[in-house]
């Protein structure tokens, strides 16, 4: 009884904590060729959310690190509010910020894939500017079943993105937050210090976190992380990873016209471990 009771005191005592506002993280001194990565995020707040891996690259090997919203939302009265939130976000965390369109792209989901080919074409060649332009050798971006239909029209507009971009070989990093992936293949470990730095990031997007505090839950959700993606990834009935926090991946690459494997196996990511190891 007193251990729940002292989870719930946590997080309602968290309630209390400012949102953003806190003072940019140390950040490495990033090289003009650094190799680069970009987080395709279909929301403000999921560069914080599911960024923990690039920001570990970020930070472990001084990569450069490019956030790359998709939408602003789907509210035009908080566009703004939520364009300005993310900037405080990426700024905190180190990212350089690139969006797709000044607005935000709209209407990015399934349906409207199939029932307006034209347009969507046109918001392909927005992702397709990017990817050409950085020329990454990661791309961060949800799995296709991410429940929520702006991440599971991201995946696909990523998708159809590299399709149209010659002679680009990258590695492909599938997230995970709404939709549970049924096959993951990487478990990645977080300090609780990096785990505070992420809820700290999130916590700048106030405008959603004030609607459902996804900043106060992060601690739970990456144990929970580590409860499934231990067998999920390590294999059914083995013993769990000795990791405290944790997220689980799909790590693959983009050999430049189709996806390959990386692993024959899942692996895992410990905290010990530079995360640049996963690319080499």
């Amino acid at each position: 009884m007193n251990l729940v009771a002292g989870f719930a005191r946590l997080v309602v005592d968290g309630r209390s904590i400012p949102l953003g506002g806190f003072p940019p993280l140390p950040r490495p001194k990033i090289a003009p060729d650094a190799p680069k990565a970009i987080f395709f995020a279909p929301h403000p707040d999921d560069e914080c959310i599911q960024g923990g891996l690039a920001l570990r690259l970020f930070r472990e090997a001084a990569w450069n690190v490019i956030n790359a919203p998709v939408t602003l939302g789907r509210l035009p009265e908080r566009k703004a509010g939520r364009l300005q939130e993310l900037k405080g976000a990426c700024d905190y965390l180190g990212f350089r910020l690139a969006p797709l369109a000044p607005d935000g792209l709209d209407n990015i989901n399934p349906a409207a894939r199939t029932k307006d080919p034209a347009a969507w074409s046109q918001k392909v060649g927005a992702a397709v500017k990017i990817l050409a332009a950085h020329r990454p050798r990661a791309i961060f971006f949800p799995h296709e079943l991410d429940w929520n239909g702006t991440h599971i029209g991201v995946h696909h507009l990523v998708m159809d993105a590299l399709k149209s971009v010659p002679d680009l070989n990258c590695y492909l990093v599938e997230t995970e937050f709404w939709g549970q992936m049924q096959t993951p293949n990487l478990l990645v470990e977080y300090t609780a210090e990096q785990v505070a730095e992420l809820m700290a990031a999130t916590s700048f997007h106030a405008g959603e976190v004030q609607r459902n505090p996804y900043h106060l839950l992060l601690p739970a959700w990456m144990q929970d992380n580590v409860r499934r993606g231990s067998e999920l990834v390590g294999g059914q009935g083995q013993a769990a990873a000795k990791f405290m926090f944790g997220q689980v991946y799909r790590l693959r690459r983009w050999n430049g016209s189709q996806i390959e494997d990386c692993f024959s196996s899942g692996s895992f990511l410990p905290a010990s471990a530079n995360a640049a190891s996963l690319f080499a």
